[in-house]
């Protein structure tokens, strides 16, 4: 394929440089915007080529040498990280840079403020992570970490900085545990779940294993878990099989919101923000835009283990709490029991995706009125939700939407925008994930008849 010199001018979702060749698009991974590069072409489409980065020509004051040995653009590479090239604060622009494109490009909107970035640290947030385990005998044994970069491969490692120090230094040991273990072609995954419990961080791992260990490989797992200070559960089927591996190591975790004298427990194969820092910080923004009144009635969609919902208790009279599942909501359930907030709370099992103009009205009905409206969506985002809102007659006063995927918040915001007649009152970024091209992010919206002055999104 023909090499090409190229004017990197932006970032596409996945970290991409995007550059043009005689007005067609190519995607050039590892290049960064203003850089001019030497990059080969691999594949040609009709809408646009892609091409491997060969030399860069002139640097971008953004790029920085990666601090992990095992990134890179090289077969073989880790693929966990995407961005360890680029300055931690470059990153941040890139991210608002990409959600102000989504926005723009997809949904033709631009919101009225740009709110501040959140970020935290950069290293050792990673609290939740699922690590694939291949034994490969022509590499000597068993590999433990993420995937190679556009792989199925598992990447050889023996450190990685975005998880805590605790957990990076268990992968080589790992490595020589698993190999030491009769099932070790049969277990191919490993999650681990970092949390509070007794009052000290604790570190469970979750092996997923296609077979039964044997007494002797419970010895050596248990011998492990002593020495490490770890709890081991063994997960035979789906997530909801996983189970400690003795009384021994059944531990509750538990997700702390300080500022509002929370403390969520979870199991270690429950969705949780990873980086548990920036989810304080993401909780209490969410929070102040939506700024619940003391007499208002909220709606939590999407709400998990409560995350938000445990906090607008805190602030409004009401919070339902809408979840398609049911093990989640019971969490749920019991946590705003802890904390004395079971009179202030319900919980509603149901589909979501196939959410209704007629589910909205039944649930303004039940509570009287819905004054405000958070939604933290999954990647495909909350069109069905959204659609209901943007056509109901009774709409919230304000709605906070908290998202994973610029594209869906785009789609979603459209929606409301533009069949809706709401306004796009602030957006901004949240690092969720340093160094890597994932954008999290927070929206807030109005319908027409209620909005309040722009500035009032001030956070």
């Amino acid at each position: 394929m023909a090499q090409v010199v190229l004017q990197v001018e932006s970032l596409d979702l996945d970290g991409r440089g995007i550059a043009r060749n005689e007005g067609k698009v190519v995607f050039v991974p590892g290049a960064l915007p203003g850089e001019t590069v030497c990059a080969e072409t691999i594949a040609r489409k009709p809408k646009f080529d892609r091409a491997r980065l060969l030399q860069v020509l002139q640097e971008s004051p953004q790029r920085v040498r990666p601090a992990c040995p095992h990134f890179g653009l090289q077969p073989g590479s880790c693929g966990g990280c995407s961005m360890q090239h680029v300055e931690p604060r470059a990153q941040v622009a890139i991210k608002q840079r990409v959600l102000e494109d989504a926005l723009w490009h997809l949904a033709r909107l631009r919101p009225q403020q740009m709110l501040r970035p959140v970020e935290g640290i950069a290293w050792g947030y990673r609290h939740r992570a699922r690590l694939a385990v291949r034994y490969v005998a022509k590499k000597g044994g068993v590999l433990v970490g993420f995937h190679e970069r556009a792989s199925s491969y598992v990447a050889e490692m023996g450190e990685c900085h975005v998880l805590p120090q605790r957990v990076s230094d268990l992968l080589l040991p790992l490595r020589e545990l698993v190999g030491a273990l009769s099932l070790r072609e049969r277990l191919p995954q490993i999650e681990v779940a970092v949390g509070q419990a007794g009052g000290r961080e604790r570190i469970v791992l979750v092996l997923r294993v296609l077979q039964a260990p044997t007494a002797e490989d419970r010895g050596r797992l248990e011998a492990f878990a002593a020495r490490h200070e770890v709890a081991i559960w063994l997960q035979p089927g789906g997530p909801h099989s996983a189970a400690p591996m003795s009384p021994a190591h059944e531990v509750e975790l538990t997700l702390a919101l300080p500022e509002f004298g929370l403390a969520l427990p979870f199991a270690p194969t429950d969705f949780t923000q990873v980086n548990h820092r920036i989810n304080e910080i993401l909780v209490r923004i969410a929070v102040r835009l939506l700024d619940p009144q003391p007499d208002d009635r909220i709606a939590d969609f999407f709400c998990g283990l409560g995350n938000f919902t445990l906090a607008l208790a805190r602030r409004g009279r009401t919070v339902v709490g809408l979840e398609g599942s049911g093990e989640l909501l019971a969490r749920a359930a019991r946590a705003a029991q802890r904390h004395e907030l079971a009179a202030r709370t319900r919980f509603v099992e149901g589909n979501l995706f196939e959410w209704s103009a007629s589910a909205w009205d039944g649930l303004v009905a039940s509570l009287g009125g819905v004054d405000r409206v958070l939604i933290d969506p999954p990647r495909e985002g909350a069109l069905a939700v959204i659609k209901a809102l943007a056509s109901a007659q009774a709409a919230p006063r304000r709605l906070v939407y908290v998202s994973c995927n610029p594209a869906t918040l785009a789609r979603d915001c459209a929606v409301l925008v533009h069949e809706g007649g709401w306004a796009l009152r602030a957006a901004g970024v949240v690092n969720m994930f340093p160094h890597t091209s994932h954008v999290e992010s927070i929206a807030m919206l109005e319908p027409g008849a209620a909005a309040q002055a722009p500035g009032s999104a001030a956070c």
